[in-house]
């Protein structure tokens, strides 16, 4: 892929401002989304400070090479209901968001330490273009859904059949979707010069336009089913952070060491489950901008960067961070691999989490629209993977078998819970696919 910014390239500082923004609206639902989930009284604001303070300790392990942003992760959102589920108290429970936050930190660091002492070729032998470009194009397509059920939130969904019910209310929905996706396209494809360069924000922004002006006249003639964007939530909208470590320090001297065990068994298991997706996250964020990040700077600096940004993350957020695909999405579609702009990006989340109206603005930026955004960032991220197998002989059966296990246990949702441990389909995929590869490796090449 021609990049028009490459890794180290450096916008005009007043372009860099619209790039980082639009990486932010790239990366805030799914930030703020976390939070929310897991209740609680969990902040958005602290979410997505804690975000951008992790993405700049992640930068600073990277030695600002990867380009791409730090979110909430959803892997750990059933560690952190276990937090909560088994605190004596809520106070208790931020506490042991902490504690998990660092557990699973720790297995980032031990792995980081056994991989720069063994190198990462073996995770190459391991890990191929046969397996990591399904899985990657895995990771767009388990998103797919989410898509579509925000580009649908207002119709009726009919399980016996499996198609959504139309009423007024979805139509105008969609129409805001498919206006959003229109100018993403547009702007992109024909956009000149900066516009080329900012098709999310171009994309947002025609919807949201779209969804007000639904809403008001919804509003003013009392028809409630055009109206698209929640503006009520200006009315409740909290002017600060709510700091986790602030509340997690009133319930420190209850904890006891049960309490900690069971932290540790909701928090590890996961860990170890993500180490997999952080590898398949920067193979692909590697195609992208042509240099493997994990040879330069390293995997152990990624997964460094990864683990202690999550602790940074959840001390603030009480969200654990990852790599998030829709940043690298981002990065596709707009070819702009600047990690200036990430660390812009940071900063502007840092500085947006104290300012209520900007923050409580984002979010009323409706479901439908960031759905409609959504289908084209985690179609770029499936198609990433994709390109991976273009050297791959899918001719051979044996490379045949591996993509068809991948892809078949992957979108079909093998998702398991063993015990306390849950693997995402993601993982299950990524795990069945290295070891068919194993088993057919050493097979005579046949058609």
């Amino acid at each position: 892929m021609k990049l028009i910014y490459d890794v180290n390239d450096k916008p005009k500082f007043g372009q860099m401002l619209v790039f980082a923004f639009q990486q932010l609206l790239a990366i805030l639902a799914a930030t703020i989304a976390v939070p929310s989930i897991v209740g609680n009284g969990m902040s958005q604001s602290a979410a997505l400070f804690g975000a951008g303070a992790g993405t700049i300790v992640y930068l600073l392990f990277t030695k600002f090479r990867s380009p791409v942003f730090l979110g909430s992760s959803f892997a750990f959102i059933s560690s952190m209901y276990a937090a909560f589920a088994g605190a004596a108290s809520i106070a208790v429970g931020y506490a042991g968001l902490l504690i998990g936050a660092v557990f699973a930190g720790l297995v980032y660091v031990v792995l980081a330490i056994i991989i720069k002492i063994c190198g990462v070729k073996w995770i190459s032998k391991l890990m191929p273009a046969v397996v990591i470009g399904p899985t990657v194009a895995i990771i767009g397509l388990s998103l797919a859904g989410n898509a579509v059920k925000d580009v649908l939130k207002f119709a009726k969904f009919d399980a016996i059949n499996s198609v959504y019910i139309m009423g007024t209310h979805a139509w105008i929905g969609l129409i805001c979707a498919l206006v959003t996706v229109a100018g993403v396209i547009i702007s992109s494809i024909y956009g000149k010069k900066t516009i080329k360069l900012i098709p999310f924000i171009i994309g947002i922004l025609s919807g949201y336009l779209v969804a007000t002006i639904f809403t008001i006249i919804g509003t003013k003639t009392g028809n409630e089913s055009l109206v698209v964007i929640n503006f009520d939530v200006f009315n409740s909208m909290k002017w600060y952070p709510d700091f986790t470590f602030v509340k997690a320090f009133k319930g420190v001297k209850e904890i006891d060491a049960q309490y900690i065990a069971t932290i540790a068994v909701a928090y590890i298991p996961v860990a170890f489950v993500v180490f997999a997706e952080h590898i398949a996250d920067h193979k692909n964020l590697s195609s992208i901008i042509e240099k493997d990040l994990l040879e330069e700077p390293g995997l152990h600096r990624t997964l460094l960067g990864d683990g202690i940004g999550s602790i940074v993350g959840s001390i603030f957020g009480g969200c654990p961070n990852t790599t998030y695909g829709e940043s690298v999405g981002c990065v596709a579609i707009t070819k702009n691999a600047s990690v200036i702009t990430i660390f812009t990006t940071a900063i502007i989340a840092i500085v947006a989490s104290f300012i209520a109206p900007f923050v409580t603005f984002l979010a009323t930026i409706p479901s439908c629209v960031m759905g409609g955004v959504c289908i084209t960032l985690y179609g770029f991220i499936a198609v990433s993977g994709l390109k991976m197998l273009q050297n791959v002989d899918l001719n051979n059966n044996k490379n045949l078998f591996v993509v068809s296990v991948i892809l078949i246990t992957g979108i079909g949702g093998m998702a398991l819970q063993i015990g306390a441990v849950k693997l995402t389909s993601i993982a299950c995929a990524l795990i069945l696919g290295v070891i068919v590869n194993l088993m057919v490796s050493k097979s005579i090449d046949q058609q």
